[in-house]
């Protein structure tokens, strides 16, 4: 053990440990959550601290070989390495200091390692000094929830996108298979299963492009404010080398906050951006809850589709096969709808001049986007790329649906059909097999009138 001293006094910290004397007080104090903070936040943070070097460098605030000390520790860090070093609880001091912190010891350690000093020696790189140079929780914390939300993302929209092009590629693949459509659970007018389909992939487009909306504001950061957003200690340059240098190592186009008293005090960009996922959560749960009563079954539901298997679905019925992707997608989306609402009540929380929620908040975001993201990839992969129509049972509902009806009143009008409703419930035969038993209209006038009923989507 080696001793380190603050403000507080004096304390023993792991000879083995990059971390000081801090983060060993955060370790005694905070366990509430029995979890970990992200390391997406961790890196993040890391990210931010290297771009504020490169910007303290510039400036001629920091010296040229603390900087480059400081960049390379956090090369090192982003490499995974020492992963191990940030073990503090995700329920913690409410701007996130404990973990600022935490990063600021580890990297002024390594630092000072580097430049031949030794671990817990503050003299030759200090962690509030040097690696928090120009710097405050207060907007080093929120920033890294934005630049780990938006880098987050794109694996998200990979995926997403993934799984949209999945079901449009079954529209196309079901576009002439008929069946009844339903509303209130009853039946309704006809349509196709390719309709169906579409109508899903569309709903995630527009799910997709709510998100990328939201991350628009997530691209403006109040990195470089200090305490309450209004830049003191710091030049009026020092905002504008941050977000250069951090733009040139990210390839992202991030921008300084407009007004960095605002951006400090709310978190209204990162409820909004989480409103968002929850929207995705929200209509993905409505697909998988429709394709579960489409394949219900084998042979006592609806049985419309086949879901490929994935694993036994019983321990006691032999050959029972479930919707188990489905269900595994029901809970993840209800956790992300869960996890929105602890992001709402964390942006409300807010007093003043900061807020004091903003660990709640960005764990729960990272916890929402790896969600999101492994849910379109099983999906994708182990659902919907697998799915079969079964045809023969989609005709039959459609042929007995008592929507079917409805598209042959402007061309037989209504007492002629519902006398052949009445006929049709009386011997058993179908609307559409009466219809070309009496020759009521030629076949081809009957499809196209179920084409045109359908409307100009697939």
């Amino acid at each position: 053990m080696r001793k380190e001293k603050d403000s507080l006094g004096e304390l023993t910290v792991p000879d083995d440990a990059l971390y000081g004397v801090h983060t060993c007080r955060s370790i005694e104090n905070f366990h509430m959550a029995g979890e970990k903070l992200p390391l997406e936040l961790i890196y993040a943070m890391v990210k931010l601290k290297q771009a504020c070097a490169a910007a303290n460098a510039q400036l001629g605030l920091l010296p040229h070989d603390k900087a480059v000390a400081i960049a390379a520790a956090c090369g090192e860090v982003l490499s995974g390495k020492f992963n191990d070093q940030f073990p503090i609880d995700t329920f913690q001091a409410g701007s996130g200091t404990s973990s600022n912190m935490n990063v600021n010891e580890v990297l002024a350690n390594l630092a000072a390692e580097a430049l031949g000093g030794k671990r817990g020696d503050r003299k030759t790189v200090h962690p509030n000094d040097d690696v928090n140079m120009g710097e405050s929780t207060n907007n080093v914390f929120p920033s890294a929830i934005r630049v780990a939300a938006i880098e987050l993302s794109g694996g998200l929209f990979q995926t997403l996108e993934k799984l949209i092009l999945a079901l449009e590629k079954k529209a196309d693949e079901f576009s002439n298979v008929w069946k009844t459509g339903r509303t209130h659970l009853q039946d309704a007018v006809p349509m196709t299963l390719g309709q169906e389909f579409a109508a899903w992939a569309h709903a995630l487009r527009k799910a997709e492009r709510r998100i990328a909306y939201a991350c628009m504001d997530l691209h403006e950061l109040g990195i470089g404010g200090n305490a309450i957003g209004t830049g003191v200690n710091t030049p009026a340059a020092f905002r504008g080398e941050i977000i250069k240098a951090l733009n040139q190592a990210t390839g992202q186009e991030y921008r300084a906050a407009e007004d960095g008293i605002e951006i400090t005090q709310f978190l209204s960009d990162m409820g909004a951006f989480s409103g968002a996922l929850k929207m995705l959560a929200l209509d993905i749960n409505k697909i998988v809850n429709d394709l579960r009563l489409l394949a219900s079954g084998p042979n006592t539901g609806f049985g419309e589709i086949n879901l490929p298997p994935v694993e036994p679905g019983s321990s006691i019925m032999p050959g029972k096969i479930n919707p188990s992707i489905c269900e595994s997608a029901n809970m993840a989306c209800l956790q992300v709808v869960g996890n929105d609402a602890a992001v709402s009540a964390g942006c409300a929380a807010g007093q003043l001049e900061l807020n004091t929620h903003m660990p709640l908040v960005g764990a729960n975001i990272v916890k929402s986007l790896r969600i999101l993201t492994k849910v379109c990839a099983a999906l994708d992969k182990k659902c919907v790329r697998g799915i079969t129509a079964n045809e023969a049972v989609c005709r039959k509902y459609f042929e007995n649906s008592a929507g079917l009806p409805t598209i042959l009143n402007p061309v037989l009008g209504y007492d002629k059909v519902a006398e052949l409703v009445k006929e049709s419930l009386k011997t058993g035969k179908t609307l559409a097999e009466l219809v070309r038993e009496k020759k009521l209209m030629p076949e081809k006038e009957f499809a196209a009138l179920l084409a045109q009923s359908n409307g100009p989507t697939k």
